[in-house]
């Protein structure tokens, strides 16, 4: 079935760690028992960080449009807590590039619930003066909440991990047609969040930095047009000209 169908789930609830989350076909993930939105990079200002630099092919509006679709998500959810899960910021003068107007849209979205900034590489201090918490990982039930592991490449993963930072992305060829798009990825122990952020781009699910993290049967669930798509491991292709 081909990721641009209509007839695909919007949600699928998974077990991460013996603990139910719901996938959601926005990018977010939703925790059932607890009420929690789990989002992931949202990198803002990385459109003026880029364009700071020379690069004019990022329009530096990326902002208003992740802070767009995150309001709507959690209009649509209604969460109690919203834990964003590290990167919040592009690089750490992201935020005095913000307009007026993404700040005070910020700022009502934080007043309006709980609120738990995890601290990201890009961003280890939270953006300042929009209330909320700091932390550097949460738990929650079973589930840590991390940025990223904390351990060695060889080290054994504790089940129940919840980690964002490698913007995963997955691709498959239906029908003779290359398929990429943005994706959790899962082995049941681990889960990784896909990047919210409007120019965040994404890493193929079967290079070494996000595969080696997980078992050798993992499975993604990519986000189509309209829907959701669970992908096995071995049904993944490398981006071109890379290796599995």
């Amino acid at each position: 079935m081909p990721p641009e169908r209509d007839t695909s789930p919007t949600t699928i609830p998974i077990i991460v760690g013996g603990q139910t989350v719901v996938l959601d076909h926005s990018g977010v993930a939703w925790l059932p028992e607890t009420e929690d939105l789990l989002v992931a990079d949202l990198h803002f200002e990385k459109g003026s960080a880029f364009a700071a630099r020379g690069h004019a092919m990022l329009p530096p509006y990326d902002t208003a449009e992740t802070l767009r679709r995150l309001e709507h998500v959690i209009k649509r959810i209604e969460p109690k807590r919203v834990v964003c899960m590290g990167d919040t910021l592009h690089d750490l003068a992201g935020e005095t590039r913000m307009a007026e107007t993404d700040r005070n849209r910020l700022a009502r979205m934080v007043a309006k619930q709980d609120w738990v900034w995890i601290a990201g590489n890009h961003d280890p201090a939270p953006p300042d003066g929009y209330g909320g918490k700091a932390a550097p990982e949460l738990r929650v039930g079973n589930l840590l909440l991390r940025h990223d592991v904390d351990h060695g490449p060889d080290a054994a993963i504790p089940a129940g991990e919840v980690i964002g930072h490698y913007h995963p992305k997955a691709a498959v060829r239906v029908r003779g047609r290359r398929i990429s798009g943005r994706c959790f990825a899962t082995d049941g122990r681990l889960m990784i969040l896909p990047a919210f952020g409007a120019f965040t781009g994404g890493l193929n699910a079967t290079e070494p930095a996000i595969a080696n993290l997980l078992s050798s049967d993992f499975q993604v669930f990519m986000i189509g047009r309209k829907g959701l798509f669970r992908f096995r491991r071995d049904q993944l292709i490398p981006d071109p000209n890379r290796a599995a």
